[in-house]
Formats: structure tokens, sequence, C-alpha cells
């Protein structure tokens, strides 16, 4: 298997967040990208650096719009005296309607769910490369290969059609998935990540030839609240195509790979031509965020259920902060997933 990463993805460096209302610095680092690339490389993948693919993969799910802001809103801040070293949402709208703003400051709060996805001077360049490394991955798929991983940072799971949010800027997962759909009718995503993946759902809500299919802390009381809950089922020719597994805090690792077998029965159920992983490790009993309890065996555990499919599959690296375990959680999942997967994919 080969992962799919470019170096320019590590210059966005985002300063902070606010959590709570208290300014912190922002996890999403550079250095998660850094301890995974290791961690791909121990588990024995082959790095590759995915091809400039232009703006075509993300303007497939993406409006122009929002390319538009995300494109050229860093220098038009910069010409707003007193403002921020970063783009800095003050102002979040309650409804979005027809009505456009014409300045940065009400555009970033249209484009902005919340403060902790800030846009600095090579944002936008990064979260392209990474949007890169999940086309060029569902492209190798497509080509032949049994499955491959893209490693992407920024993530991508809980940006919308033209909304940022949750770290992410460009949805990797529903561009992978948007590549897929070129070679196969129906394609499932199952996001294991421990928020949910509310943007890649909105993308799909109406969609009935991409199933979504989310394992989560509840968000009842946890991010991103608004979304993720069980009656969520999809709209108009996508209703029935979105199945939510919300997961009580600290579940560990029984309780999650019971919701698995749930939600890999209902991926069966759609007959998919190919499958993309959200690959959250957040889940991670030891992770910063704290909402679930899965141990770094079960990890494997999840990666060789999922290889069972023996889908074509392209392998999608959403949250997982850093921490002792990260690393060992990504090679552990791989191992689990290769062990099962060559076996069902047929791939040796």
């Amino acid at each position: 298997m080969k992962v799919m990463f470019d170096a320019a993805q590590k210059r966005h460096y985002p300063g902070f967040f606010l959590t709570s209302g208290a300014r912190a610095p922002n996890p999403e680092t550079p250095a998660r990208a850094d301890i995974l690339h290791d961690a791909a490389r121990a588990a024995g993948l082959t790095p590759e650096v995915p091809p400039d693919l232009g703006l075509a993969p993300a303007a497939a799910i993406h409006t122009p719009e929002y390319l538009s802001f995300l494109k050229g809103i860093f220098a038009r801040w910069q010409r707003i005296e007193g403002a921020s070293e970063e783009v800095i949402p003050n102002i979040h709208p309650d409804r979005r309607g027809s009505a456009y703003p014409l300045s940065a400051v009400g555009q970033a709060g249209y484009h902005m769910a919340d403060t902790s996805c800030p846009i600095g001077t090579e944002t936008y360049a990064a979260a392209l490369r990474s949007a890169h490394a999940a086309a060029h991955a569902a492209h190798r798929v497509m080509e032949g290969e049994s499955a491959a991983y893209a490693l992407c940072r920024p993530p991508g799971h809980h940006a919308f059609k033209d909304l940022a949010g949750g770290f992410c800027y460009l949805n990797n997962s529903a561009i992978a998935a948007q590549v897929l759909r070129a070679n196969t009718p129906r394609v499932a995503i199952l996001d294991i990540d421990v928020h949910h993946g509310n943007g890649t759902q909105g993308v799909f809500y109406d969609r009935a030839d991409v199933l979504t299919v989310s394992l989560h802390a509840d968000p009842a009381r946890f991010y991103p609240f608004f979304w993720g809950h069980d009656d969520e089922r999809g709209e108009g020719p996508g209703l029935g195509y979105n199945f939510n597994l919300p997961l009580a805090r600290k579940t560990g690792d029984e309780g999650f790979l019971a919701a698995l077998d749930r939600a890999l029965s209902r991926i069966a159920a759609f007959c998919p031509g190919a499958l993309v992983i959200a690959l959250g490790l957040d889940a991670y009993e030891g992770d910063p965020f704290a909402g679930l309890s899965v141990s770094t065996p079960g990890f494997r555990r999840i990666g060789e259920q999922i290889g069972q499919l023996g889908l074509p599959t392209v392998l999608v690296q959403e949250g997982g902060y850093v921490c002792d375990g990260l690393g060992g959680n990504l090679i552990a999942f791989l191992d689990g997933f290769g062990a099962t997967h060559r076996v069902a994919s047929g791939a040796g």
C-alpha cells in the first residue's frame, strides 16, 4: 500500500483556537503529519507525493463562491486595520440565505462555522495539497490498487460544500468518494473519527449514490453538537442513505466494535463498488479530546473488521492528535486492515 503525502501540507500552522471560550494552542499541528508519516512507513507503506491536480477535485464538491473565499480571504484580511494575524470569524449568522456580505469579516462568518479553523498565509495551499492526496489515492485505487492511504493534513470531514469548521477546509473524504464515483455507481464512506463527520454528511445528505455512515461520540454533549444524531437519515433522494451511530462518552473497544458491526452490515446492504474510510484515530483512550476509550489493540481489531469487506478502499486521515499512542494506533489499524483486506480482496 502507498501513503500519499506532500510536505507542503505542513506549512499550514494555525496558532490557536477557542475551547469553552478560552484561547488555547491549536492541536491540529504539523507534528501530527510527521508522526503519522513515520508510522505509515514503519507499517511498510511506500511514500508517494501526489501530483498537482489543480482545483478540479475540490470544485467537484465545494462551491465556486467558497473556493474563491478560501483562496483570497487571507490577503483581504491583512488589509483590515487592526485585524488578527489569522482569519478568525467574530460573527456567526443564525441563517445563511440569499444575502451574501461583501465585507471580509462578514464572509468569514458566513464560511467559517467556528474558531477552530483559522486561515493563515499557507492554509489554502496546504488544504489543496491535502485534497490532492485524497484524490490521488482514489485514482490509484481506480487504477487497480486494492487500497491506498491519503495522509490528509489538514483534515476535512467537518467541511461542508461552502463552510469550514473543526480544523477542516476542504472535505478530503468527500473528494475521494466523488473521484471513485467515476468508476462505480455506489460508494460508501465510513467515518470512525471521535467527532461526527458533519460536513461529509451535509455534502451527500440528499444523494443516494454515496452512503455515509459515522461512528462517533454522542453529539448531545460533544462537538459538533448540532449534527450526528441517530434520527438524521438523509433527505429527498438521500433518505435512508445516512446512518449515524452515536456512542456514549468513554465507550471502549467492545462497544465500538459492536457498533462497527452494525455499520458494516449497513454498508454491505448498500453493495458499494468502493469504500472510503474517514480514518480518525482520536477515539483513542489517550487522545487529548477524550471522547471515547478505544485501545491500541482495539484499533487493530477495527482494521481487521473493516478489511473483511474486501472492497477497493481509500483510507483518508481525519483526526488523531499528538499523544504517545498516535503513531502506534495507525500502525495497529494498518496491520489489522492489511491482514484481512488482502485475503478478502484476493490481493494476496
